[in-house]
Formats: C-alpha cells, sequence, structure tokens
C-alpha cells in the first residue's frame, strides 16, 4: 500500500480499510501486499468496537504527517497541541507514534516522567490540565534506549494507545508520527477510520529534496482517503533578530511548498521562519509560543493553528449534519 518499501503504488489501490486490502487483483506486485492483507488493514470487529468505545468522546483528530526526516514534525506536533490547549478551552490530547524516535516527552518537558495505570486504563501524562501526552518514550527506562521492533509490535501499541489510555473527552487528538509513509501511517489510519479524523498536516522544508518526499506523503493519504488539511513550509527563510534581514537557508529552488501546493491543488497553511528560540525551547521542555511571544516564527504558528483550528470546527459541523 505505501512507497516505503520501495515500489509503486498500485493505480487502483482498494485502500488499507478495504475488506479487500492485501487481496484485490490492484495489490499483485505491491511491496506492501502481504502487510496490509495480514496487518491491521481490517481489525477484527471485536477490537474496531472497542477504539471505537475508548474513543467515543473524541471530537476530532488531526495527523502530522512527514516525507522526510528532521523537517520540524514532532516540533510543530509540540507547539500545535500547546496551541489549542492555551487558554484552557480546549481539551487537548497529543499521541506521539513514533515509536523508534519518541522526542515528544522531551519537548514536552515531561522526560522522566512515567505512565500510571488505574481501573479505567492507562493515564496520560499531563502538561497542563487540559493537555494530555502519550508516547513510547514513558514505556522506556532510559531516554537512550533503543526500540527495536518489527511491525506487528509497533501496530499493537498504537491500538493499546487508543484502546487502553483513559483519554477522557478531548476536543483536539494530535498525533505526531513517523516520517514517511508505512506500519505506523497504516494502523493510525485504520484504527481510527471510524472515528472523527480531521484531517492531515503535512510539515516540509522548502527544499526540493524535503518536497520531493511530501509529495509521495500527499499520495498516500489520497491513496487512503484522508483528507489534507495542509501544508506547512517549516524553516522557511531565517530572519536576523537584530537588523531583521532575512535569509535563505534552505534555497526554495523548485518554488518551495508555495509552488508545490498549487500544481497539487493543496492548500499551504502558511511559511515559519528559522528561529534558533524553537530548538531552545525544545530542549528545555518550554513553550516557544510562550518564550519568544513577539517573534516572527510565533506570529506564524498562531496563523497555522487558527487555520487548522477552523478548518476542524468547519469539519464537525459537516460531522454533525451528517450524524
Amino acid at each position: 500500500m505505501a512507497e516505503a518499501a520501495g515500489g509503486p503504488l498500485p493505480e487502483e489501490c482498494p485502500g488499507p480499510r478495504s475488506a479487500q486490502a492485501g487481496r484485490a487483483a490492484a495489490c499483485q506486485g505491491c511491496p506492501n501486499q502481504r502487510l496490509c492483507a495480514a496487518g491491521p488493514a481490517a481489525p477484527a470487529s471485536a477490537e474496531a468496537a472497542e477504539v471505537r468505545e475508548r474513543l467515543r468522546a473524541m471530537r476530532r483528530a488531526v495527523l502530522v504527517l512527514s516525507g522526510k526526516g528532521g523537517v520540524g514534525k514532532s516540533t510543530f506536533s509540540a507547539l500545535l497541541a500547546r496551541g489549542l490547549a492555551a487558554g484552557g478551552a480546549a481539551q487537548v490530547a497529543l499521541l506521539d507514534i513514533d515509536i523508534c524516535g519518541p522526542s515528544v516527552p522531551k519537548m514536552m518537558g515531561l522526560e522522566g516522567e512515567q505512565v500510571h495505570q488505574s481501573g479505567s486504563g492507562w493515564s496520560p501524562v499531563y502538561v497542563e490540565e487540559n493537555l494530555g501526552v502519550m508516547s513510547v518514550g514513558f514505556l522506556l527506562s532510559s531516554p537512550d534506549d533503543a526500540v527495536i521492533w518489527r511491525g506487528p509490535k509497533k501496530n499493537g501499541l498504537i491500538k493499546q494507545f487508543l484502546r487502553d489510555v483513559d483519554w477522557g473527552e478531548i476536543d483536539y487528538l494530535i498525533v505526531d508520527t513517523p516520517p514517511g509513509t508505512s506500519d505506523e501511517h497504516l494502523a493510525i489510519v485504520q484504527y481510527l477510520g471510524a472515528m472523527r479524523i480531521a484531517g492531515a498536516v503535512i510539515v516540509t522544508t522548502p527544499q526540493e529534496v524535503s518536497l520531493q518526499d511530501v509529495r509521495k506523503e500527499i499520495s498516500f493519504c489520497r491513496k487512503v482517503k484522508l483528507p489534507i488539511i495542509g501544508v506547512v513550509e517549516n524553516m522557511s527563510g531565517f530572519v536576523c533578530p537584530k537588523c531583521q534581514n532575512e535569509s535563505q537557508i534552505f534555497p526554495p529552488t523548485t518554488g518551495g511548498a508555495e509552488k508545490m501546493c498549487q500544481n497539487l491543488n493543496v492548500s499551504l497553511l502558511g511559511k515559519v521562519p528559522l528561529d534558533p528560540r524553537i530548538g531552545k525551547s525544545c530542549d528545555s521542555g518550554q513553550s516557544f509560543l510562550a518564550e519568544a511571544p513577539d517573534s516572527a516564527a510565533t506570529s506564524s504558528y498562531r496563523s497555522i493553528i487558527q487555520r487548522i483550528q477552523e478548518y476542524c470546527d468547519q469539519h464537525h459541523l459537516q460531522e454533525e449534519k451528517i450524524i
């Protein structure tokens, strides 16, 4: 189903949620045919019912994707969750399914915290009363421990996060995914398929080597019928804090995300300039939005977050009409 295994997507892909996943004629020759046929492509009805029951009070989910690592996807996920939770009006959950590279605990200032279990399931680790976090990082004995798991075990943990965590009532579930289009992406789309997925936000940097992989990510979303909220161009230039001159650290040789979005008919949510304070805030587990409220990057983040909120609100209204 996904290109990550090294082959092209079948033109008439039935989608991982289809009963024909991995079995249809179009699946012949697909590098992930066996994964779709034997993986969580069609979760057992009892498992799907358990996930639906646990997340029955979830209003909307937003998946944060990237075609390539190192583009700032986890940073964006963390700041999106903080921005949505700011003011206390919304109940936000941040789910980190980057199983092999769980950086969310450090970014949220929760490194060293542990997950507690009660009669109602695992309890998220809370940054604020209205911002809960779950990550495999909380389950490791040391932040330096390597997670060396095959696909089925990763998928099992994702299912456990959705089914066994006592999320309570949440307005936004933000899902930080690993780079690419592989097991974790298939699993989260399949398990949340019956729920209210508002859509995906795709993070990139301006240079063509990043955009090339983002095009694959957009193709993946369309193949699995995952709505695309829009694209965020991260590290989009550097504005000197002293002289205010702008430099292009990653030159957009092919027009950057803006040109790509025009060509592929996808919304560009905004561009976030480089700011060294973003990395510093993440390392210290602080919110960059609060640490540098007047910066150009914070202004960009707030504009992007507002656009995502507006999209989700519109999506929720449409879902209610259907229901």
